[in-house]
This record gives C-alpha cells, sequence and structure tokens, in this order.
C-alpha cells in the first residue's frame, strides 16, 4: 500500500466510523473492505495499476459515509472528493483522472462504458463485495426498507442477479459457480 493509499484508507476509516456511530451501519467493514480486496485481485489477474483500483476501491462510494449529496448520484459526488482528497495529497493530475473515472463509472448498467480495466476492476468488485457481504443485503431489505419477508425474498434475489448481470464477461465467468451456489442456498424451497 502506498503513501497516498494509506492516508486516503484512514481517512475513509475515519468518515465510516463516524457513520457507524450516528446510524449503527458500517460502511467499511459491511462492504468497503470487499470492494477493495476484489479490487486488487481483479487489478492483478488483469493487469491492471493496482494503485489505481486501489485508491478508486476505496473512494468509490466515499460520498455516502461522507453524509456528502444524494445517494443516487453517490457516484459524482464521490469524485468530487476524490479529486479533493487526492489533490490535497499532491497525487499527480493524470492520475487522480483515473481514479476519478473508477469512482464515477463504478455503477450502472451492464452496458455502462467503461475506458479502462482500472474502472472495470472497480465496478466489478463493487458488485462481488454483494456476493462477500450478503447480511448487509438482509440489513438493507429489513432493516433500511422495512420490507416483508416475501419483498425482502424477492428484492434481495433480484439485486443479486442484477448485480450478477452487471460484470463484466470475464469476471462474470469466473463467479459462476459461486452465484449459482448463493441462489440455490438463498433460494431453493
Amino acid at each position: 500500500m502506498s503513501e497516498v493509499t494509506e492516508k486516503i484508507k484512514q481517512e475513509l476509516l475515519k468518515r465510516c466510523e463516524e457513520y457507524n456511530k450516528k446510524y449503527d451501519y458500517d460502511f467499511w467493514n459491511d462492504h468497503i473492505k470487499y470492494v477493495v480486496s476484489n479490487s486488487i485481485e481483479l487489478a492483478q489477474k488483469y493487469n491492471a495499476d493496482i494503485e489505481i483500483v486501489e485508491l478508486g476501491a476505496l473512494l468509490h462510494d466515499i460520498s455516502m459515509p461522507s453524509e456528502y449529496g444524494e445517494r443516487e448520484k453517490h457516484n459524482i459526488y464521490g469524485a468530487e472528493i476524490a479529486e479533493k482528497l487526492l489533490t490535497e495529497s499532491n497525487y499527480p493530475e493524470d492520475r487522480i483522472e483515473i481514479v476519478k473515472k473508477c469512482v464515477l463509472n463504478h455503477r450502472g448498467s451492464a452496458n455502462a462504458v467503461r475506458d479502462t480495466i482500472e474502472e472495470q476492476c472497480v465496478a466489478d468488485a463493487d458488485v462481488i463485495a454483494h456476493f462477500d457481504c450478503i447480511p448487509s443485503l438482509f440489513h438493507l431489505a429489513y432493516k433500511e426498507r422495512n420490507m416483508t419477508v416475501p419483498e425482502g425474498e424477492e428484492f434481495i434475489k433480484k439485486k443479486l442477479q442484477g448485480d450478477y448481470n452487471k460484470l463484466s464477461d470475464r469476471t462474470r465467468e469466473l463467479l459462476k459457480d459461486r452465484y449459482k451456489n448463493i441462489l440455490n442456498v438463498l433460494f431453493t424451497k
């Protein structure tokens, strides 16, 4: 982990801790740490710039624990925060732009245009994190959205199916068996 990456991680952890104290939801332990580890693994597999991918993963959802902007546009606000934090860290401007693109383009449809392998690594890692921490989906369905059991079951199933379909072709192939196993465990009656 580079010096700038460690600095960004510490800033993110501080924001996540404050958010957790306020709302009893731990963005770091319930989501972001999985995105970071998965993004690094994908970057290694796909020969992407590991530092860029790691920074993109650390910053992809930073606007949410920062309580900055609307949740639906968290990628846009996250890119603004990323630019500010990386500029303050004297990170090279050309690399800031690539990290910002990772943050901007980490969400979206399966048809989303991602210009770099780094963007794809972060986007795929964000999806994989939902498979790593299934309880966070239950939290979203039953605690935050106050759904009934059948509503929550349908919500979670659709969320996992939608996420799987958003993966790049090669990452989808890597996760195919795991995805099927998760659906079988959760939804076999």
